[in-house]
């Protein structure tokens, strides 16, 4: 994928649909090529085309859910990586934060890195850094492992930091996961005691789905941006209440956005 087609992928995703003249005008190209990027993106299932506009995926893939935002979730996954020092064992779950979390820390640190993701261990397959890949069911969908087994492999494994994605918060339901497999692994993950750092874009903050991660006093941190909503930010206060009543030792990290060069 080329820099132009990133752009117009991440204009898709932004604005929901997009007709090939917008993207041509936008981009400074004619619409042939737009119409060869978009065969391409729509291809390799990034995108949908649709009597001439393309619409974004609801995808589970990582690799398409990283292009969205890309530069603020990069941001996001470098200030995590400040918190593991050389070393350390720790366990990434899956998503997009987390992949890009997984790579920087590649790049930075020398670590023992446990995951369930296929994707994660894969991108990190050229690196120097240590991948333990648990098995499991393997869920095509978002190339991770889920399943009985995949539970058994964390309850025999030892990590003193977890991080983890979400899809959703609400105070009334706390953290929440749109898979059921999914959220058991993340579950199980908890119950081990370690650190566990909830690294996510703020656009989860006011979702809610069917399956609960938590209780909240499992979860040490949260990671986020500033692009939350006066609402969310209420919501984050109603976690730090939480941590006030449960002693739960909640910690939220604002991480400020800025353009990336």
């Amino acid at each position: 994928m080329n820099s132009r087609q990133q752009i117009i992928l991440q204009m898709v995703i932004d604005q929901g649909r997009m007709s090939v003249a917008s993207l041509a005008k936008t981009t400074g190209v004619s619409e042939v090529t737009i119409r060869q990027d978009l065969n391409l993106l729509e291809k390799k299932n990034y995108l949908r085309r649709a009597h001439g506009y393309a619409v974004p995926l609801d995808s589970e893939d990582v690799e398409t859910r990283m292009m969205n935002n890309y530069s603020l979730k990069r941001q996001l996954a470098d200030f995590a990586a400040t918190l593991v020092n050389d070393g350390e064992t720790i366990f990434i779950e899956n998503g997009s934060c987390n992949a890009l979390l997984a790579r920087a820390l590649a790049e930075q640190k020398k670590i023992t890195l446990i995951t369930v993701s296929s994707y994660i261990a894969h991108l990190l397959k050229d690196t120097d850094c240590e991948v333990v890949l648990l098995g499991g069911i393997y869920q095509k969908k978002s190339e991770s492992m889920v399943g009985p087994l995949t539970r058994q492999f964390i309850q025999q494994v030892h990590f003193s930091k977890a991080f983890i994605g979400i899809d959703g918060f609400l105070p009334e339901t706390g953290f929440t996961s749109r898979d059921m497999m999914r959220a058991d692994v993340v579950n199980t993950v908890l119950e081990k005691g370690s650190e566990a750092i909830v690294l996510t874009d703020s656009s989860k903050f006011g979702a809610m789905h069917p399956y609960t991660l938590g209780p909240v006093s499992r979860i040490n941190r949260v990671i986020t941006d500033d692009g939350l909503s006066e609402l969310a930010m209420q919501q984050i206060q109603q976690i730090q209440q939480i941590q006030q009543i449960q002693d739960s030792g909640v910690q939220v990290n604002i991480v400020k956005q800025f353009p990336l060069e």
